[in-house]
């Protein structure tokens, strides 16, 4: 009898540290994401290819910077996006690292009838002037200034921002602040800021909706959904003077500025950089995960999927209009991750 109970214990404790083994093998078969409304349409492209090859999801939440900040946290995520680098501290003190994974741009995006795709020319301090509520109009004198020849109408400029907390926004709020010295003391950066005018809605799908249904109107996506939603837009003026047409090249232009090696935790900017083909408003996508996971499978999986967008995903992001991770940038990455992560 004794040895019976042994070989029922023994038979129970084998099948359940074989459920257990299932259960760790089919969690690292599915990871979640949350995070940035930047990277969306890249992402999704990489997790259906990735599925696709290896049978793994990569399930990603587009809800906004510091939602996906805000969910990597509270650990109901396995990595998190956003287009606002968090600060080498709080990464120290939460047990978080991040790296960049994908480059692209902000774009000022239009709606008015008598003004063709990339055609008509904003520049820093105009478009901060619109967003303050000082340029009402779209005919009047200091775009008129900019754009001799081009047929301005006499209507008012509607304004559309994100409403929710956003990277897109960081980075707009940011030059912004960086070209007028009005925005900066008035409204400043952040992932949310408070709008002197205009109209918010949720996530860049949300202002591109905006933007196309209400005429005369005005708002700012990623490069990647203008495409996407056939969206008209305009050109901005760079550091250097000239006004540049967003394209993987301009945001190379500008990437190619960037002094990663010396960015502790890759916390770096690339907005309004030098370069006479440099886009003004360039920015990344900052991946965050756990240095320590509760669950190293999981997290294992995560670095494998990223590791191969790095390594073959970037012609993706290129046909999405978004600017390769340069090598140097990627093996500085690689090297970041070390060894494979370790639960605790």
């Amino acid at each position: 009898m004794f040895q019976l109970s042994r070989m029922v214990l023994a038979a129970g404790l084998g099948i359940a540290l074989n459920l257990s083994l299932m259960n760790s093998a089919i969690a690292a078969q599915e990871v979640t994401g949350a995070g940035s409304t930047f990277i969306y349409p890249v992402l999704y492209k990489w997790a259906t290819d990735y599925d696709q090859k290896t049978g793994v999801k990569v399930n990603y939440q587009s809800i906004g910077s510091g939602a996906g900040v805000a969910q990597i946290k509270e650990g109901a995520v396995d990595f998190g996006a956003t287009d606002m680098p968090m600060k080498s501290g709080d990464l120290q003190t939460l047990g978080l690292q991040q790296f960049p994974s994908v480059i692209g741009g902000v774009v000022p995006v239009i709606n008015v009838d008598s003004i063709k795709p990339g055609t008509i020319k904003f520049n820093g301090p105009v478009l901060a002037d619109i967003y303050l509520g000082k340029i009402k109009k779209w005919n009047e004198p200091a775009l008129v200034a900019l754009n001799p020849g081009l047929k301005l109408p006499d209507s008012s400029i509607n304004v559309v921002y994100r409403s929710d907390d956003s990277g897109t926004t960081f980075n707009w709020a940011s030059y912004l602040s960086k070209v007028s010295p009005e925005w900066q003391g008035k409204i400043g950066a952040g992932t949310s800021v408070k709008w002197p005018v205009g109209i918010g809605s949720k996530g860049s799908e949300g202002v591109a909706s905006y933007v196309k249904k209400m005429p005369n109107s005005i708002g700012y996506v990623e490069y990647a959904y203008i495409k996407q939603q056939n969206l008209n837009f305009g050109l901005l003026q760079n550091a250097a003077g000239n006004f540049v047409v967003p394209s993987t090249e301009s945001f190379q232009a500008a990437a190619a500025t960037a002094d990663w090696k010396n960015a502790k935790d890759f916390d770096l900017s690339m907005l309004n950089a030098p370069g006479e083909k440099a886009y003004p408003i360039t920015a990344a996508t900052f991946i965050v995960v756990y240095k320590q996971p509760k669950n190293a499978d999981r997290q294992k999986t995560v670095q494998d999927f990223f590791r191969w967008t790095l390594e073959s995903g970037q012609e993706h992001a290129r046909s999405l209009d978004f600017a390769p991770i340069p090598t140097d940038l990627k093996n500085l990455i690689e090297a970041s991750w070390g060894d494979a992560p370790k639960a605790q």
